[in-house]
């Protein structure tokens, strides 16, 4: 399943991937997500569509500038 919120996403990163969603580790995931030409990105816009990259993003931007996650 896609997650279509951001609490949905939030779930997924750190329940079922067991991801620390820190402000620095979407800092970081930005830097890849916000490059168009980086292969990675490429690669995930390919695999789940423009329009939940465009989500993930604002997601990683969300939990970077904010310290409630």
């Amino acid at each position: 399943m896609i997650p279509t919120t951001f609490e949905e996403w939030r779930k997924c990163i750190v329940e079922d991937c067991k991801i620390n969603l820190t402000p620095s580790f979407a800092q970081n995931r930005l830097i890849v997500y916000d490059n168009k030409n980086n292969p990675e990105t490429i690669k995930f816009k390919k695999l789940y569509g423009a329009q939940h990259l465009d989500n993930v993003i604002h997601w990683y931007k969300r939990v970077a500038t904010s310290s409630n996650r």
